[in-house]
């Protein structure tokens, strides 16, 4: 059973995701939020497998209860709800860890599909989409010194097929692509990308991709 959270400011949203989520045989409403801070008390006795976040709320916006949520080390994973999948809130979502995001106007057949993925571990940005954003916005990460030198320093436990499976899926390349490229079956390409994430304690595909962005390992545009 799939425990999810839902985090939206406006009470036709909520009531909306309660009556969509209520009914599915796998899943279970376990709490509603209005707000970032609401959420991260919420989170506090409340276990959840899946978060579906607004990113624009007052209080608290979804961008830094993301944040928090990701440092107290919470294994609930986070569905950002944006607008548009060009926005800038949509980027800083994923810097702030979350595993993918969903337009608010998406079929509710969408984000059931979403919430199953997410909570299976799946990244549900489609990779073209994340670089995209990235190629746009990747001049505003944060040029925090420390941070990227640590993870560069993390690129070094890779081995060299690892950290070239690592930049073909930055570049948004799909598991079958990236099979295909290597000349390797996809299930070969699964097991590497799981031990990148593993290596470099990355979450999931959507945090690789960011984390690959940081340290240079791919440039905007190129």
């Amino acid at each position: 059973m799939i425990r999810v959270v839902v985090v939206d400011d406006q009470e036709l949203v909520l009531r909306g995701f309660r009556s969509i989520i209520s009914v599915q045989k796998d899943m279970v409403l376990v709490g509603e939020a209005a707000d970032g801070a609401a959420a991260l008390r919420l989170l506090r006795d409340v276990v959840a497998d899946v978060v579906v976040m607004d990113i624009r709320m007052p209080v608290m916006d979804g961008i830094d209860a993301t944040k928090e949520l990701v440092a107290t080390g919470n294994p609930a994973r986070v569905l950002a709800v944006t607008t548009y999948d060009t926005d800038k809130d949509a980027f800083a979502a994923l810097q702030a860890g979350a595993g993918g995001f969903l337009l608010k106007n998406a079929p509710p057949d969408d984000l059931l599909a979403a919430i199953r993925a997410v909570a299976g571990g799946d990244a549900i940005v489609a990779p073209r989409v994340t670089r995209r954003l990235l190629d746009r916005f990747a001049a505003q990460l944060e040029p925090a010194v420390p941070v990227v030198h640590s993870a560069a320093e993390r690129l070094t436990t890779l081995t060299d097929r690892e950290r070239e499976v690592l930049l073909l899926v930055a570049q948004g390349r799909s598991n079958a692509e990236i099979g295909e490229r290597l000349h390797v079956a996809e299930t070969t390409v699964k097991t590497h990308v799981g031990r990148i994430l593993a290596k470099l304690e990355l979450r999931d595909r959507v945090q690789a991709v960011v984390l690959a962005y940081e340290t240079g390992l791919v440039r905007p545009n190129a």
